[in-house]
């Protein structure tokens, strides 16, 4: 089906939280079409699994800014980015881009740096269990994006937040567990630089960890949800700060609030219930 009820359950609930603590954009984490990603830029799924289902008031006029996951990479995903010019909520100007955010109430700046970890570590099917990104499909590609990716850092030294996001996880406890090619290329950057939080989805469920004094959110239960746990041991002891995948569950996200004394993670299940919050410092 090209919606499900819990995707319309977490587009309803993203709309109140929008409304009732602010939105001033969406970040989509990746996998925005499955299985397969979309055709071309006229694909009927932008209307029947986008358009059509984020309509709530406090979601009128939010722009979306959107990433790719392995599920859109199985499919087109330049008719994606194409697809900016026929929607004006939607924002897909690269693979890989930088967002300049100004903070409320005060002179200082945060920046967002959205990532293609695809075509940094390569594509999955992810149906087995712990399947691993095989490596880039083109190296020199990869090579670039890091190279832009350090570059990006080195400039935000002056921002008082910076916040990272990818499809694939840095650390997970869940089916996928961590990914090895950014444990090797991002964690020592993301440590290096101070940043403030790594954002992700690709696992179905809602998970915060903590480690090197980097936030690790992860958000991915817009439409499945799973509850199991088989790399509890893989990420570093005592990181796991919060786990929601209850199967019966409506669904769930992620809200954040940037402030000028710190940044406010709100994981919210569909049901307008808040399961759990977190606040980060400046750099």
């Amino acid at each position: 089906p090209f919606v499900t009820p819990r995707e319309m359950a977490t587009a309803a609930a993203m709309g109140q939280a929008a409304t009732e603590l602010g939105g001033d954009f969406v970040l989509a984490l990746g996998d925005n079409f499955y299985y397969e990603g979309v055709r071309d830029e006229w694909d009927p799924r932008f209307q029947d699994t986008f358009e059509r289902v984020f309509v709530s008031p406090g979601l009128r006029g939010v722009p979306w800014y959107v990433m790719a996951g392995n599920h859109d990479h199985a499919g087109n995903v330049t008719a994606q980015r194409r697809y900016s010019h026929h929607s004006p909520r939607w924002h897909f100007p690269h693979p890989y881009y930088s967002l300049r955010l100004h903070i409320p109430g005060s002179n200082a700046s945060a920046r967002l740096l959205v990532l293609d970890t695809v075509l940094l570590c390569g594509h999955t099917d992810d149906f087995g269990l712990g399947e691993v990104p095989a490596g880039p499909r083109d190296a020199a590609a990869a090579g670039a994006h890091l190279a832009w990716l350090r570059a990006q850092l080195e400039a935000a030294a002056g921002d008082r937040f910076v916040l990272v996001a990818g499809h694939y996880p840095v650390w997970s406890v869940a089916k996928h567990g961590p990914t090895p090619c950014l444990l090797r290329l991002l964690r020592p950057l993301l440590r290096r630089h101070r940043v403030t939080a790594y954002l992700c989805g690709h696992d179905h469920n809602l998970q915060y960890l903590e480690e090197g004094g980097v936030g690790y959110v992860l958000s991915g239960a817009g439409n499945f949800m799973e509850d199991s746990r088989p790399h509890d041991a893989s990420v570093p002891p005592g990181s796991l700060r919060f786990f929601f995948g209850t199967p019966t569950s409506p669904g769930g996200f992620a809200h954040l609030r940037l402030e000028p004394s710190a940044v406010t993670v709100t994981f919210l299940e569909a049901t307008g219930r808040v399961l759990h919050r977190v606040t980060l410092p400046p750099r």
